[in-house]
C-alpha cells in the first residue's frame, strides 16, 4: 500500500511545474488525492493529511460545495459506495418505493425467497429467534402461491445490506496505466 501512497503521490507532484514540488504544496485537490490514497495508516493516522481533510469535510457541509479535483492525476471526483455487496444468494433492493437515488446506489436492503421446508432445522437455526431478527432488521414474509392454495413453504427473507466503513473512492491509474480502487471515509 505505501508503494501506490508513492505512485498517487508521485503522480501529484511530479506533474506540477518546478517550482512546487513539494507534497505540501501540491493543489488542496492532490493533497485530498494522496491522503485518499494513504491505507496503512489511512489518512487519520497521517498529520500531514489530517489539515486537509478536515477541511474538505467542513467544505463539504457548506451549500454549493465542489470537489476539489487535482488535475494532474486526471482521476477527477470520487465516487461513492455506501453499501457492500449482499451475502451470497440474496439481491439487492430499495426499501423505499420512490424510486429516487440521490445520486447512488439506493438499493439498501438483501433479500431472497426460501423454501423453509427442504431443511427446517437449518432455516430455524438461522432465523429462528424472532428477537434476534427484530435486533438485526431481518424481516421474515410468508409468500402465497397462486390462488387461495397457501404455499407455507415459501418466504421471503429481507435484512438491511452491510454498510461500507470506506464508503468514498479514487480509482488511480498505476504507471502501467491499470486503475486500482482506493477506499477510504471521510469521518473524524
Amino acid at each position: 500500500m505505501r508503494r501506490l501512497l508513492f505512485a498517487a503521490a508521485s503522480l501529484a507532484v511530479l506533474a506540477m511545474p518546478p517550482a512546487t514540488t513539494k507534497a505540501e504544496e501540491a493543489s488542496w485537490g492532490c493533497q485530498i488525492l494522496l491522503c485518499a490514497a494513504s491505507q496503512s495508516p489511512s489518512w487519520h493516522g497521517v498529520p500531514y493529511c489530517v489539515p486537509p481533510m478536515t477541511k474538505l469535510i467542513k467544505a463539504m457541509a457548506k451549500p454549493k460545495f465542489k470537489w476539489p479535483i487535482c488535475q494532474e492525476a486526471k482521476t477527477g471526483k470520487p465516487g461513492f459506495e455506501p453499501f457492500e455487496a449482499c451475502p451470497d444468494g440474496m439481491t439487492a433492493v430499495s426499501s423505499s418505493d420512490g424510486g429516487l437515488s440521490f445520486g447512488f446506489d439506493n438499493k439498501d436492503q438483501c433479500t431472497k425467497t426460501v423454501n423453509q421446508c427442504l431443511n427446517r432445522a437449518a432455516f430455524r437455526t438461522q432465523y429462528g429467534d424472532s428477537r434476534e431478527n427484530d435486533r438485526n432488521g431481518i424481516t421474515i414474509k410468508k409468500l402465497e402461491q397462486g390462488g387461495n392454495n397457501s404455499n407455507e413453504c415459501m418466504v421471503q427473507v429481507t435484512q438491511p445490506r452491510p454498510r461500507r466503513a470506506d464508503p468514498y473512492y479514487f480509482d488511480i491509474p498505476s504507471e502501467q496505466g491499470v486503475k486500482q480502487r482506493n477506499w477510504f471515509n471521510l469521518t473524524y
